[in-house]
């Protein structure tokens, strides 16, 4: 498999300098991700597009993973504002493309005015499904159109939880340019599956292993306090079987690019280090830039 990092780059590709690159090159890493600003995807013209083609051809690492912000809800709200954050998309689509990302990281968004993944009783209504579907259709048809591969992102507070009714979405929109994001922590909601977590990294790649060819690598703790409270932690610092982790994504995409991230700089080289150790015990190799 092949290892990239998410969060050390801006978010905007036109103001990428090679110093960046160097530094995700010293860190081990082949690829990286980064999130661009849904609502300057109106301003990217073909040839921003091509000048960071030929910046980017010189640094010998993969774009593995391109995103686009945004709020809006994709399952829930006016037809109008349906047709707005598709808009924005097709756009992402396009410029994914003419980037040549591996992938473009979609989210369904939520029905919390705080934020997208935020919890709401409502995210997880059946009816919302069909909506979620039909908002998808086109936009897996414009993926298939660009040759992109859109992968959704899932989430136990989002409508797209849990495994098998992720795998039901990206079935009933019918497309193979519809892909998931593997994010196995994002799928934790109780203390005994963290404290059993192979059980539950099983049932996950049971379900969508097939249909998630990029994996968001991290892991998670219980933290103190009197109600319970999951937490992100450093890969390979926390209760995640990420041994397993590793050995299932790899057994279904070994050229796939595992992704770290959420971590600030000072944190990367030890999840660098853990991430690849434990690779390296159970016989997975990490490819090399």
């Amino acid at each position: 498999m092949k290892l990239g990092i998410v969060g050390m780059l801006p978010g905007d590709f036109r103001t990428f300098q090679c110093e960046q690159m160097q530094a995700i090159r010293d860190m081990g890493f082949t690829g990286f991700g980064f999130h661009f600003n849904g609502e300057d995807v109106f301003t990217v013209t073909q040839e921003d597009c091509a000048a960071y083609r030929r910046f980017i051809a010189g640094e010998n690492l993969d774009l593995a993973q391109f995103t686009i912000t945004y709020d809006d809800c994709l399952f829930y709200g006016e037809p109008a504002q349906i047709e707005q954050v598709s808009a924005k998309i097709q756009r992402g689509t396009e410029i994914a493309a003419q980037l040549e990302a591996q992938c473009f990281l979609l989210r369904p968004g939520g029905l919390n005015p705080a934020g997208p993944w935020m919890p709401h009783r409502n995210n997880h209504l059946p009816e919302h499904v069909g909506s979620l579907v039909e908002t998808l259709r086109p936009l897996a048809a414009k993926a298939e159109q660009e040759g992109v591969v859109l992968a959704m992102e899932t989430h136990a507070v989002s409508i797209m939880d849990p495994p098998e009714k992720c795998r039901e979405i990206v079935e009933a929109v019918g497309s193979d340019n519809l892909r998931l994001i593997l994010d196995v922590v994002n799928h934790f909601q109780c203390l005994q599956q963290v404290y059993h977590s192979s059980d539950l990294v099983n049932h996950i790649f049971d379900e969508t292993g097939t249909i998630s060819p990029v994996a968001h690598i991290k892991d998670l703790k219980v933290s103190n306090g009197l109600v319970l409270h999951i937490d992100q932690e450093v890969p390979g610092e926390g209760e995640l079987d990420l041994a397993l982790v590793l050995k299932r994504f790899n057994g279904l995409f070994p050229h796939g690019y595992g992704l770290i991230e959420h971590l600030g700089l000072e944190q990367i080289p030890l999840a660098v280090a853990n991430v690849r150790r434990i690779a390296a015990e159970i016989g997975v190799k990490i490819d090399e830039y």
